[in-house]
């Protein structure tokens, strides 16, 4: 069905990624410039330690190059201007989840963040869409947990939602979720304190591949992983935890831009005529986001 939410191999009965109906790719992104960012301990395993850490200058000229790097891969980038206080505004992908309505409609559905302190975030991103004429909504459940697509992600050109839960996002939401879109959702639960966010470990590269690390994710998650993906590739300890390797901007299943030193996950994309290009962010690693975490795909 098209709003279903799947948790398991048994209630998949035939159900394929194949199967779902299209979607565009995403020809845009959204950024935000790092004018105030700084890592917080609190928010996530990454930025242990690192508090006051940042090099403000290095920042800001790692996030021009991964601005640079998108453009030139063929991604128009618009950005959001930042709000002082908002240190984590930055990292674009947590404070809403966009994507298209079978008529094709540009829906963009708000967060709920864990954290108060993130929560002014959501406002500012709610109007820049609204302005920029999407349809806007709000999850029923005020009180519920959801950190957009930190936790929720497209299936690459495909009708089909990947929603993580079990350190943030809350798992109930992703019925609204899915009638909001009209479209399937594959639920995997985290298990991992280091990967509390589906986008940190779970990178859908292509229709048939897919880049995880898979000690994040629970038996019945990787289970489901592995029957919907013909192609998976592994990362490893290292260059998921000290480089976020799963943390990749995938750009119309034809480019990916990963951190910089992530070797053997560049190897493998590589092989699957996949164009690697890498940019170092490793200011923002510090506070616990890669490529990926520092845009937010828009239609």
């Amino acid at each position: 069905m098209s709003d279903t939410v799947y948790r398991s191999i048994a209630e998949l009965k035939g159900f394929s990624a194949k199967n779902c109906l299209p979607m565009p790719e995403p020809v845009r992104a959204l950024m935000c410039q790092p004018d105030y960012y700084e890592a917080r301990d609190e928010r996530s395993p990454f930025a242990a330690g690192r508090q006051g850490r940042i090099n403000p200058q290095l920042a800001r000229e790692q996030w021009l190059g991964l601005r640079g790097a998108l453009a030139a891969a063929g991604l128009e980038v618009s950005c959001i201007p930042p709000l002082p206080g908002l240190s984590e505004m930055v990292f674009c992908s947590n404070q809403a989840f966009v994507g298209l309505t079978p008529k094709l409609e540009r829906v963009c559905l708000l967060s709920s963040m864990r954290y108060s302190s993130r929560r002014r975030e959501v406002a500012a991103f709610e109007k820049w869409f609204r302005e920029a004429g999407y349809h806007v909504a709000a999850l029923k459940d005020t009180g519920a947990i959801f950190e957009g697509a930190g936790d929720a992600v497209w299936h690459p050109g495909k009708r089909l939602i990947w929603g993580g839960c079990g350190f943030f996002t809350d798992a109930g939401i992703y019925e609204e979720l899915a009638r909001v879109f009209a479209s399937p959702v594959v639920l995997l639960k985290l298990v991992n304190e280091r990967f509390s966010h589906l986008d940190a470990c779970f990178c859908p590269l292509t229709q048939e591949a897919v880049l995880i690390y898979p000690a994040a994710f629970d038996a019945a998650s990787l289970e489901l992983i592995f029957r919907l993906f013909p192609v998976i590739i592994t990362a490893s300890e290292h260059e998921a935890m000290r480089q976020m390797a799963c943390n990749a901007a995938v750009i119309g299943g034809k480019a990916v831009v990963l951190q910089s030193g992530t070797v053997n996950a560049a190897r493998h994309l590589g092989a699957l005529g996949l164009e690697v290009v890498t940019a170092d962010v490793s200011e923002f690693i510090k506070g616990g986001g890669g490529p990926r975490a520092l845009r937010m795909p828009v239609y």
